[in-house]
């Protein structure tokens, strides 16, 4: 009875959680459409609620102010009101530090979460996986000795929080694996474990399981006696 637990469980929890996600995100962006009036509403106009009409608005709303964005009025206008909002004790600090962090995650020349390497944390002989997000400012470096790199350490299995750290680069290793697999490695607690390149496919846990439990060796067989 435990085993047919353990393979329901396997089947319903990856299911429930990735609708709950879904269900999560859809109920947030339906938010948008109350920024419509309340008389063009679907609800109103149509008599009922339709759900996920919002994350077709929001996407809307994105692509608009993109293609508004992209064009020489827009792009004058959006200076102006970046330019206004620096002017603005407080709200220029927030401002410009996550215009920053937004220009560089979804940037394509940018370089941050572009990468998945070992660090040392959170002690020497203890390594974790980190994703680079840089070099240090020169405000930093001119303190210290060496090349050094940014990185970001999630927590498990939440990554939206971490760490932000500065290591050697001599102290850091580079990993054969994608962003994605790197999350899903560590989301997982290490129980997804990324495939190498050319193994054999099977179970996700198979080469680690290898890795940790050899095969014994056995002494060779004796030749026959004359």
């Amino acid at each position: 009875m435990k085993r047919y637990l353990i393979a329901g469980l396997l089947v319903w929890v990856p299911l429930g959680i990735t609708i709950w996600v879904l269900h999560s995100l859809v109920s947030t962006l339906d938010q948008t459409l109350l920024l419509l009036p309340e008389s063009v509403r679907p609800e109103r106009l149509l008599g009922l609620r339709i759900p996920g009409f919002g994350v077709l608005m929001a996407f809307a709303i994105l692509l608009g102010t993109g293609v508004f964005a992209a064009n020489f009025f827009g792009a004058r206008l959006i200076r102006f009101w970046e330019g206004l909002l620096g002017r603005i004790p407080f709200v220029k600090s927030i401002y410009s530090a996550v215009k920053q962090v937004s220009d560089t995650l979804f940037s394509d020349t940018g370089n941050a979460f572009r990468k998945a390497v070992l660090v040392e944390f959170p002690h020497e002989h203890s390594w974790t996986i980190a994703f680079l997000t840089g070099s240090p400012s020169p405000a930093v470096t001119k303190h210290l000795d060496g090349e050094y790199l940014s990185v970001y350490v999630p927590t498990t299995p939440n990554p939206t929080s971490g760490y932000f750290i500065m290591v050697p680069r001599s102290r850091t290793r580079d990993l054969d694996m994608s962003v994605d697999d790197a999350l899903k490695y560590i989301i997982s607690m290490g129980v997804v474990a990324p495939k190498l390149a050319g193994a054999a496919p099977g179970h996700p846990g198979d080469a680690a399981s290898a890795a940790a439990h050899p095969a014994p060796h056995r002494p060779a067989a004796a030749p026959p006696r004359n």
